[in-house]
């Protein structure tokens, strides 16, 4: 199991938000570093982000809501412009113990988010 997981759930529809692709990022001064890439599956999971250990240090998980809320608008009578009020969402956070797992939920709708660290 990877140091970091995620998890999305689109509140508008009550559902998991799948296929949104979510990008963990190593945030240092005067450079930012991808570390991994990840598209959510069936149940709105990203279980594994990235390596099995962490050094501690700041990072960022980035969500492309964009493109997800994008594809639930169509065919639903909401214009493309109204669903992507928030194209994406960028949680950034600390790692202080990178022994630790670090699972970071995102819930989602049209025009709002939350974010929290889970279990």
């Amino acid at each position: 199991m990877s140091a970091i997981s995620t998890h999305v759930l689109d509140t508008a529809s009550g559902r998991p938000a799948v296929g949104m692709s979510v990008r963990l990022e190593h945030v240092a001064p005067g450079r930012d570093e991808e570390i991994a890439r990840a598209t959510t599956d069936s149940a709105g999971r990203v279980a594994s982000l990235g390596p099995e250990l962490i050094e501690s240090g700041t990072y960022r998980l980035v969500f492309d809501t964009g493109s997800y809320l994008g594809r639930q608008s169509r065919g639903s009578g909401s214009s493309a412009d109204d669903a992507a009020f928030f194209p994406e969402v960028t949680v950034t956070f600390t790692v202080a113990d990178g022994g630790e797992h670090y699972h970071l939920p995102l819930l989602l709708s049209p025009f709002g988010y939350a974010t929290y660290r889970g279990s």
